[in-house]
C-alpha cells in the first residue's frame, strides 16, 4: 500500500485548505482505518482526525481537540481518497502533515499503531 499526500501549500491566517490522500490500491476499504498526523519543526508527530471502522460499512470520524470544529476528515473509497479539509487555519497549525492506515479498525493517534504513512505534504499558515 502506498499513500500520497496532496494540497499542502503557503495560505494565510483564517483561510482554508483541503488535504488529500490517495492510496495505491484499491482495497482502501479493507484499511479500516485511515488518519492525519502532522508534524512541526521540532515537535514530536501528533493525531490530527482519523476515520476507523469496527467491521461493517459504516466509518466513525473521530478529531484530536485542536482539530475540533475546524477540520473535517472524509473517505471515499470508490476513489481510494482521505480528505481533510481544514479552515480557520492558524499559524500553530504549520507543520508537515502525513496521512496513514492500519488493517485494524482503531483510532489511536500512536505513530508506531500505525503501519503505512506516506511522504507528507507541508502546510504553511502565516
Amino acid at each position: 500500500v502506498q499513500l500520497v499526500e496532496s494540497g499542502g501549500g503557503s495560505v494565510q491566517d483564517g483561510d482554508s485548505l483541503i488535504l488529500s490522500c490517495a492510496a495505491s490500491t484499491s482495497t482502501l476499504g479493507l484499511l479500516r482505518s485511515m488518519a492525519w498526523f502532522r508534524q512541526a519543526p521540532g515537535k514530536e508527530r501528533e493525531g490530527v482526525a482519523c476515520m476507523y471502522s469496527r467491521g461493517g460499512s459504516r466509518y466513525y470520524a473521530n478529531y484530536a481537540d485542536f482539530s475540533k470544529g475546524r477540520f473535517v476528515i472524509s473517505q471515499d473509497n470508490a476513489k481510494n481518497i482521505l480528505d481533510l479539509r481544514m479552515s480557520s487555519l492558524e499559524p500553530d497549525d504549520t507543520a508537515m502533515y502525513y496521512c496513514a492506515a492500519v488493517a485494524r479498525g482503531l483510532c489511536v493517534y500512536t505513530v508506531r499503531q500505525w503501519t503505512y504513512w506516506g511522504q507528507g505534504t507541508q502546510v504553511t499558515v502565516s
